[in-house]
Order: C-alpha cells, then structure tokens, then sequence
C-alpha cells in the first residue's frame, strides 16, 4: 500500500501565508475530497504538493512512501508517483497528443530503470483509453489542449492520468467548466481509472455535483488554509445546504 502524508504544512506566495498548518493522510484506494470557498488555499494546495516554483514551504513535510519529496522538483515527484490534472491546462503547439503522451510514459520507465514502451502496445492501451473517454482516435494527432475545448481539455488530464498510472493523483477542480454530458465523461472515466490503479485520489471542488459520479472516502472542508472540519458525503450535503459560512464562523470563533 502507498500513503501520501501531508504533515502540518505551511506555504507562502509573494511573502503571504496561504497554507496554515495542513495534515492530511491518503492511502491507495482512497478518495478524499477538498471543498472550500474561493480563497480557501485549495488550489495553492494542489501546487504545493506538485512542487510549483511560485510557492515556498515554510515548514511541514510531504512523504510519499515514507520519502520527503518536499524539497524535490516536479519531475521527481511524478516520477515517484504524483499526478496533477490541472484546472487550466496549458497548450503546446506543434506537440502531438500521442507523441507527448508516448514521451512523457518512457521518462517515467526510464526514471524508474524499466524499458520503454514497444509502440505497438502502447498505441493499444491509448486506443481503449480514448475509448473510455469517448474521444476520436484523430484527436491523438491534434497539437496538445490547441483548440480543444473546455471538455477535451478535462478529458485529456484523465486520459493522462490513464497512461502515467501514478500512485496518486490530485484532480484541482476537473469539473469546472463542464456541462452535464462533459462531466459525466470525465467522471466516470476518472472514477474508472482510479479503481483500476487503486490509486489515492485527491479531488479539490466547489459542487456537489461531480460527486454524485466519484464516491469520496472522506470529505474535508477547507478555510483560510486550514483544513476544518472532516467527515463524508453529509459533510457535502450540509455544504450544499447551507454554504461554508457556517464552517467559517467555526474556525474563527
């Protein structure tokens, strides 16, 4: 079993104090759901466990299988394991998608001292993943996210998520910008892979609504970069009902 450990973590951006003392423990297998208000340090989270250069750690540690990646770059930390599917993924002209994707998967082989992968299996294994995420198998020979639209985009961050197999994967609001069809694709397709990998699963949201699709072990509300309050989907319900005020008021009373 793999285990993401997120102990007491303090992070600042342009000298501010975002997060203010995160734990969190994940296990494979295991969803755990962030929700929180605009402001909250849920995305500043998802960078900070990835390793963006903008942010700086204070103090706290992350371990994954017991190894601190807290001073290691990104590349380090997805070679030990750790996906982002990034709420505003970014274009690559000229970057073919299953050119990029081939690539990316043999830097993860070669960075654990296994072989690449033969381009005859590798080209199968993309043509059921595709399938899974109901895109053409022509979207593979388009530029990486180059006029994709907002759901092939989300799309696309499952499907490598379904090719990089990671240990864990932090998903920073795959569902916003989705209509309905859109969203039920990307979660079920996430949900899907997730199961498959029995990976740990770290799916920051504003709504309800992608959780109706992808079952969270836990649910935790976030405030001001604290984590404050834990529990399962009545949490989410309580949120949907009456909003976060509530949650706020706790924490600063």
């Amino acid at each position: 079993m793999s285990q993401l450990v997120i102990k007491n973590l303090h992070a600042t951006v342009a000298d501010k104090e975002i997060l203010k003392g995160i734990s969190l423990t994940v296990n494979s297998g295991e969803i755990h759901t962030i929700m929180g208000p605009n402001g909250s340090g849920k995305s500043t989270l998802c960078h900070v466990l990835m390793g963006h250069p903008k942010y700086t750690i204070t103090s706290g540690t992350i371990e994954l299988d017991g190894v601190s990646i807290t001073e290691m770059a990104p590349d380090q930390r997805a070679q030990l394991g750790l996906f982002l599917s990034f709420q505003y993924p970014q274009e690559i002209p000229g970057v073919k998608y299953a050119s990029f994707l081939r690539q990316a998967k043999n830097a993860l082989l070669a960075a654990a001292g296994k072989p690449a992968v033969k381009i005859p299996e590798f080209i199968k294994t993309l043509k059921e993943k595709i399938k899974l995420l109901k895109f053409p198998e022509n979207f593979l020979e388009r530029a990486v996210n180059e006029g994709f639209s907002g759901g092939e985009k989300k799309r696309a961050e499952i499907l490598q998520m379904a090719i990089f197999e990671p240990k864990f994967a932090i998903l920073d609001e795959t569902d916003s910008g989705l209509d309905v069809d859109a969203l039920k694709t990307v979660a079920k397709g996430a949900n899907t892979i997730a199961k498959e990998l029995q990976c740990g699963v770290l799916l920051i949201t504003h709504y309800q609504r992608i959780l109706n699709y992808i079952k969270p072990d836990f649910v935790h509300i976030m405030s001001d970069g604290r984590i404050v309050k834990t529990g399962t989907m009545d949490l989410v319900e309580e949120v949907e009902a009456s909003g976060y005020e509530k949650f706020i008021i706790e924490v600063t009373a």
